[in-house]
Formats: structure tokens, sequence, C-alpha cells
């Protein structure tokens, strides 16, 4: 991970993610996500709940791409196929492959939905508005319909912790906050269509709940 989190990082992973026909590289995806760990991180222990899960998950598909198998792990689209064909996958209830490729990059997706939601409430915010308040409308429209009820009223009380809008700014080291929101602008339609891709990759292979 990275010391000190770069914005400008985080374009470029997710720029260098979607091939010319709209593959996405696991490899340049996993680094998007490394930054965006280090700006979580970047805020103290608040975000710790989800950036220890998400840690936790790129581990397990840097360990697919190293692995003997890792040449259908170079998009999500192949590992998808090699999964499935393969049996790799558990579809209905966890048995045999509690940690498949498709299951461990599902928790990464609905993550990134909800950073997604948060950093353009974020970009398009003003001065006085709430962080806590985006946060959490970020995170009951994305993550929460996953979450059990403990863990989700533990994430309310977190993100009354939240720093102000201009810490957030601030720790994106990208200059400016007028330039701070042209760089958001540049990098969450990125985002965004690499979890399209995704979302409709999975929902056309009945790959969205999965347990």
């Amino acid at each position: 991970m990275a010391d000190t989190f770069s914005l400008q990082r985080v374009l470029e992973a997710f720029r260098s993610s979607m091939s010319e026909n709209k593959e996405v590289y696991i490899k340049y995806y996993i680094a998007g996500w490394q930054e965006l760990v280090s700006f979580m991180n970047s805020l103290g222990n608040v975000f710790s709940f989800i950036s220890k899960d998400v840690v936790n998950k790129i581990q397990i598909l840097e360990n697919f791409l190293s692995g003997e198998s890792g040449s259908y792990y170079v998009t999500i689209q192949s590992m998808v196929k090699y999964e499935l064909e393969n049996e790799l996958v558990d579809l209905t209830k966890r048995g045999s492959h509690p940690e498949s490729g498709c299951r461990t990059l599902l928790r990464l997706h609905r993550a990134l939905r909800w950073l997604e939601l948060f950093l353009e409430r974020l970009r398009t915010s003003t001065e006085d508005g709430k962080t806590s308040v985006m946060c959490s409308d970020a995170y009951n429209e994305s993550l929460a319909q996953h979450h059990p009820w403990l863990i989700r009223k533990a994430v309310g009380v977190a993100f009354c912790a939240l720093p102000g809008r201009d810490t957030f700014f601030d720790v994106m080291n990208a200059g400016d906050h007028t330039q701070v929101v042209a760089l958001l602008g540049e990098s969450l339609p990125l985002i965004a269509e690499v979890y399209q891709i995704t979302e409709d990759l999975y929902a056309k292979n009945h790959l969205l709940e999965l347990p």
C-alpha cells in the first residue's frame, strides 16, 4: 500500500484497468483499490471496518494472479468464465470454494460503489456540507443492504467521527480544492464505468448474490 494517498494514482489505475473492448484488468483494479485503502487509512480508524476487509480481499486476488492458474485471472471477464466453467464458485451456499475469485471480487465491487457514491457527494458538496451525512447516505444506498443490523449500527456511529470536508480534500494530495474537485470529476466516471461493467457481467451470470 502507498504511504500517502494520491488521487492522481487512482485516476491512472482505473484508466489503465479497462481494455479497448472494456474488459477489466484485475491487476489495475487492485492497484486502484490499494490507493483507495491508503485514502481510508489516512483518515484514521474510521474506515478500518472496511479497509481491513478490502486488504484481505486484495490479497486473495493477488494470490490467484500469481498462482498456477494466474493466466485465467488477468481480467474480471476471464476469471468469471474460468471459475464458472470449472465449478469453482459456491453459487447457493458457502461450501468448498468460500474464497473464490468471483465471491472475493463481489465484496470489493460492493464497497467500490459505496466509495464512488461518497466521493461524488464530496465532489458536489458545499463548504458547509457534513461528511458524516454524505458517507451515511452513500452507505445506506450501497453496502448497508449487505450488512447485518449490528454492523450497520456500528458503522453509523463511526461515521459521526468523520473529519470535515476540508480534511478530506487535503488528504487527496491533488492541490487546492478546485483542483481536487476537477480531478474527482475525471476519476469518478472511470470508477463508475468499471463498476457498471462488473455489475453487468455479474448480473448476466447471476453472481450478484453470491453467499
